[in-house]
């Protein structure tokens, strides 16, 4: 039987020592790739069967044999051999011991160029799967906006109470920093949509190939149906900022989930009370009998800096590099592997945790009935009634230390006292303490009031009931799937 060897092995006397395989194998992280890397080779077959470089039968033998391949490496039955380094090789080495025209199939391709249109086609794939479980999550944040409609609380600056607003629109704030983060993904699902393939290892090649071919096949092509490859061949190979700007955007994803997982962490707490999470999606104490930890929060908060680490790493990575590939680009799989899966599971536990939560509209209530969130709304009457506002201000300021040292909420000062103040307040001056009025007058575009409310729960209907397949660009066939055990 013929001993298995890696396709660079003519060059040198001894393969490398055992060490070293271990050291310098991939397969191991990058054996995911396997659907990407074979419907690659599919379509790279078909291409050099297009410009006659191999004939029609070929073809055919090469694409049935890396679909059985496929079927096998789905069922979990393949076996990946860490001596052949990663898995093209492991793929191609099956291939040719089954089908002995598969010697061609690397006519005119480089792992350089091959692995960069494994990576973009896998980029494509995880763009579209992060944009649904994204959407999954928005999706629970709408329904519980959309069943506590009616629920006021306070909204926070530094912590302090600041303003009232509707628990429904502090959740819309939320579902504005996902719809940024889907697109985000979107614009990265943009830039992965170019063929590396026929750039080779540096320089193309010498012969007749048809790289648009390859491109259509492959999907990688504008919306109008135009084939898109790059335009470098240096740049093809060398290029990692597909990589970065993935990273990018799921260190960003990351930092919302942590500031989301924080307002949970508050609103659960005794303190606030505004909230109980679902105990599907907390722990308890080995001590004190009496906890209920809010762990998926807080492990979302954690996952953060995990996201920002596998940026921080890919940045690193490519910032010394000379043109064009260099084997440290190895280790630009394991960052982008691991932010996908996580940011996939983050935004199932965020879903899981929003979906079981239940709203204590009571102590929502005492809360917001604290009469200092409406200062500002006491500033604003005197604006009206022709005080110029920094003035305003500083007469509000005054009535608040005044109920302070009179140790009363700022509604029950005596108006003679409020009166004394700052002669713009007048006999109707409590009248701004009316949460229904100060809401309603609240109706400008991205205010919290009811009339905005209404049309943003109607616009986030509408936007969440969009087919997602609108949000991706040229949605790959097959999705970034883990390897197999």
């Amino acid at each position: 039987m013929a001993r298995k060897q890696v396709t660079w092995g003519g060059r040198f006397a001894a393969g490398p020592a055992q060490l070293m395989q271990r050291f310098s194998e991939s397969v191991s992280f990058d054996s995911r790739l396997a659907p990407f890397d074979i419907a690659g080779s599919r379509a790279h077959a078909a291409m050099l069967a297009h410009v006659g470089l191999i004939t029609q039968k070929e073809r055919a033998a090469i694409d049935a044999g890396l679909e059985q391949i496929l079927g096998e490496i789905e069922a979990g039955e393949f076996t990946w051999d860490v001596a052949l380094e990663d898995v093209h090789m492991n793929i191609e080495q099956a291939l040719t011991q089954r089908v002995p025209a598969a010697a061609k199939l690397h006519t005119a391709r480089s792992r350089n160029d091959q692995v960069a249109t494994d990576m973009r086609l896998w980029f494509k794939a995880a763009c579209a799967e992060l944009d649904a479980r994204l959407a999954g999550a928005q999706r629970e944040l709408f329904r519980v906006a959309e069943e506590n409609a009616t629920t006021l609380i306070p909204g926070y600056t530094h912590l302090q109470r600041a303003q009232p607003v509707y628990l429904a629109h502090h959740l819309f704030a939320w579902l504005e920093m996902l719809e940024r983060d889907r697109d985000r993904f979107a614009r990265v699902a943009a830039q992965a949509n170019w063929c590396p393939l026929g750039s080779g290892a540096i320089a193309g090649t010498t012969l007749p190939i048809d790289r648009e071919h390859t491109a259509r096949l492959l999907g990688f092509v504008d919306a109008r149906g135009r084939p898109q490859v790059t335009q470098n061949s240096m740049d093809t190979v060398a290029d990692r900022d597909v990589f970065i700007e993935f990273a990018s955007a799921c260190a960003i994803v990351g930092v919302h989930f942590s500031r989301m997982a924080e307002d949970l962490i508050l609103w659960s707490s005794a303190e606030f009370g505004f909230v109980e999470l679902p105990d599907a999606f907390c722990t308890g104490s080995s001590l004190m009998p009496q906890k209920k930890n809010p762990d998926s929060c807080e492990l979302l908060r954690g996952k953060s800096a995990r996201l920002q680490g596998n940026l921080h790493t890919l940045l690193t990575l490519a910032k010394g590099l000379p043109m064009t590939y260099n084997r440290d680009l190895q280790e630009d799989k394991p960052p982008v592997f691991d932010s996908f899966d996580q940011v996939a599971l983050c935004a199932d536990v965020l879903a899981g945790t929003v979906g079981g939560l239940r709203v204590n509209e009571g102590e929502c209530a005492a809360a917001v009935a604290d009469p200092a969130l409406l200062a500002t709304d006491l500033a604003d009457y005197l604006v009206e009634r022709g005080v110029p506002f920094r003035e305003a201000h500083h007469a509000v300021g005054a009535v608040v230390a005044l109920a302070e040292k009179r140790a009363v909420a700022l509604d029950a000062l005596d108006t003679r006292e409020v009166c004394k103040v700052h002669a713009g307040f007048g006999e109707d001056w409590r009248e701004v303490f009316d949460l229904t009025r100060a809401l309603a007058k609240r109706c400008g575009t991205g205010m919290p009031g009811p009339e905005q409310l209404r049309r943003q729960l109607a616009r986030w209907k509408r936007r969440l009931a969009q087919p997602l397949a609108q949000k991706a660009a040229a949605k790959p066939k097959t999705g970034p799937s883990k390897r197999k055990k």
